[in-house]
């Protein structure tokens, strides 16, 4: 049962049917699945697949970078690719230019899972597509990113 109003006036939240940070979860549950589903069998995470996906998108980046780009926080990154650099799937280098910085690269192993799997994640991207339409598709990412810039 709802709580009733006491006190000072108090801002009126959104029905958390209609909440962004809500629908957000339950998109990206709905959204990640079929990639889990892919992953789970390669024996690898979804921050494994992205960052991966990054690496080989955009060549040697060091973590500050690939963390932007991966969306996941230097301590986090850290850990995941230790154990990527462990399982040969990432290699770890020092950056000529700047011997202080380690620049992160896709090893062949890395590539070759981008590679094994790059028709089954293009697939999930297109039912994305056909479940939307383009235009709507398009208008999501384009919102999403406004977003991003809050």
């Amino acid at each position: 049962m709802p709580r009733s109003q006491t006190g000072p006036t108090r801002a009126k939240l959104p029905s958390t049917r209609r909440s962004l940070p809500i629908a957000l979860m339950r998109a990206r549950e709905k959204v990640m699945g079929p990639v889990r589903e892919m992953l789970a069998p390669i024996g690898i995470t979804e921050q494994q697949w992205r960052i991966l996906r990054v690496l080989s998108e955009h060549g040697a980046l060091d973590a500050t970078h690939l963390g932007e780009r991966t969306s996941l926080l230097l301590p986090s990154l850290t850990r995941i690719i230790q154990a990527m650099v462990a399982n040969g799937l990432v290699t770890r280098t020092r950056d000529k230019a700047d011997r202080r910085r380690q620049m992160l690269e896709i090893t062949a192993a890395g590539q070759q899972i981008i590679d094994d799997n790059r028709d089954r994640a293009g697939q999930i991207a297109d039912g994305y597509v056909r479940h939307l339409g383009q235009e709507q598709f398009e208008a999501l990412l384009d919102a999403l990113e406004k977003l991003e810039r809050l």
